[in-house]
């Protein structure tokens, strides 16, 4: 699919709406972000960074045409502490890798996060009345010195009090990973989720810590002769048997549990087969897939690898439905890119909630924004410079050789240290976070 410049009347123009984070040019390694998820409604807005924190922000009035919703702090606790494996001398980070949220079926809100091996069930509720009353203890909630005092019985009451939110761990779910979890995914039937890591995926139940089963495990007898593995998976939103799970030589395997307890033989597999004579040195870690996400449908899947997003029917295995080349004009940069690791950078992919319009991150704090209909793309940066109160952000293009535009920027002056891995996109409306590195940009739809 050729994509157009997207800078027409028809587009969605954005507008800026709030940054989050500290604007300082010294950032802390703890603050990075490193995940960022709406949940189902799109009132909260949670995000992990590496120090292991979660940061939950709640969406504060109505999302209108003249004054937009604002995300404030909703709450902040501590996820993940850093641990050490003694067994192998290993230190395990605690680093949020994922965040994903549970259906809401009462007050409270569930979330499930992760580091390298171990995930956690955390209950967020909230608090605006304190009991008052008691009989043996007194206002500062100590035992009263002389119980036999007491003459008469009083019932407590409860009082108005100031709001409180608390975040209390109800799960820990450890011990079933000897690789680094790269990706958890909640079931549509809110009772079992997934865990997988490089080699392995564990289906758990919510309610239980110390059982998992695994269902996927690629690893070979011989570890010699491992030629690829696990880079992320996810549940299908609405058939609780089936998922999907990628791999780093660019292939999609579609699983359906009732076909047998071990899911090693899939029953679809995705890919594209390539030119041999266009192949080259960097071809296998490009065409590694770092995200795979389902439609909201259901009926489509979208992958992210290092050039490109392309999205797949689930009824036609042997190519994609359509491919968006998301920064193309590194293709003849790919050697400087190996030389300084930013080669194996894991982009993120998110759709909107009609399933109409993809958007994914660049360098330079560069992020796109593809709509499918109409095959149009629009480049935009996320930067300090934009963060004027209701400004709109203009599209940007990359200069890739020849007379450079008075509003095009060059390949050679990209800032690769700049970069969105990070996006999500609000579920009903059309608001979008957006993660530098340790800040989280909100934008939404600026309505002419």
């Amino acid at each position: 699919v050729r994509v157009g410049d997207g800078d027409g009347d028809g587009d969605i123009l954005w507008r800026f709406s709030q940054v989050k984070g500290a604007m300082d040019d010294d950032v802390a390694e703890a603050d990075i972000i490193s995940t960022v998820e709406f949940n189902h409604t799109g009132e909260l807005l949670a995000t992990g960074d590496k120090g292991g924190r979660v940061v939950i922000f709640q969406q504060q009035g109505q999302n209108g045409p003249r004054g937009g919703a604002e995300y404030n702090v909703y709450s902040t606790f501590q996820s993940h502490e850093p641990e050490f494996d003694y067994l192998k001398s290993l230190e395990i980070e605690e680093k949020i890798n994922k965040i994903r949220w549970l259906p809401q079926s009462n007050a409270a809100h569930f979330l499930l996060s992760t580091n390298d091996k171990c995930i956690k069930l955390w209950k967020i509720t909230e608090r605006d009345k304190r009991p008052e009353g008691y009989n043996l203890k007194d206002e500062d909630g100590h035992y009263r010195e002389d119980p036999g005092r007491i003459t008469a019985l009083q019932v407590p009451v409860f009082k108005p009090a100031d709001l409180m939110v608390e975040a209390s761990p109800r799960r820990v779910f450890a011990n079933a990973h000897t690789y680094h979890v790269n990706s958890i995914s909640v079931n549509s039937d809110g009772e079992t989720y997934l865990s997988t890591d490089d080699l392995r995926i564990n289906l758990w139940n919510l309610e239980i810590t110390d059982c998992s089963f695994n269902i996927v495990d690629i690893k070979p007898a011989n570890m010699e002769e491992l030629t690829e593995v696990i880079t992320a998976s996810e549940f299908h939103p609405e058939h609780c048997n089936t998922f999907v799970y990628s791999s780093s030589k660019g292939t999609l395997r579609l699983c359906d549990m009732r076909a047998a307890a071990l899911c090693d033989q899939h029953a679809k597999m995705f890919e594209e087969t390539n030119d041999p004579n266009s192949r080259s040195f960097f071809s296998e870690i490009i065409s590694s897939i770092s995200d795979v996400k389902f439609s909201h449908s259901g009926r489509y899947l979208m992958t992210r690898d290092y050039l490109s997003v392309k999205i797949w029917d689930l009824n036609m295995e042997n190519r994609p439905l359509e491919t968006y080349q998301v920064h193309e004009y590194l293709r003849s940069k790919l050697c400087s890119l190996y030389e300084n690791d930013c080669i194996f950078d894991k982009f993120e992919c998110c759709w909107n909630g009609t399933d109409s319009v993809v958007m994914t991150g660049s360098y330079n704090n560069f992020f796109r924004t593809i709509d499918r209909a109409r095959c149009l793309d629009l480049t935009l940066e996320a930067s300090r410079e934009n963060c004027k109160p209701h400004s709109v952000l203009k599209p940007r293009r990359v200069c890739t050789g020849g007379k450079r535009q008075k509003d095009e920027i060059s390949v050679d002056s990209l800032d690769f240290d700049r970069k969105i891995l990070h996006t999500a996109w609000h579920p009903l409306d059309n608001i979008i976070a957006v993660a530098t590195t340790n800040n989280l940009y909100i934008y939404q739809e600026h309505v002419k």
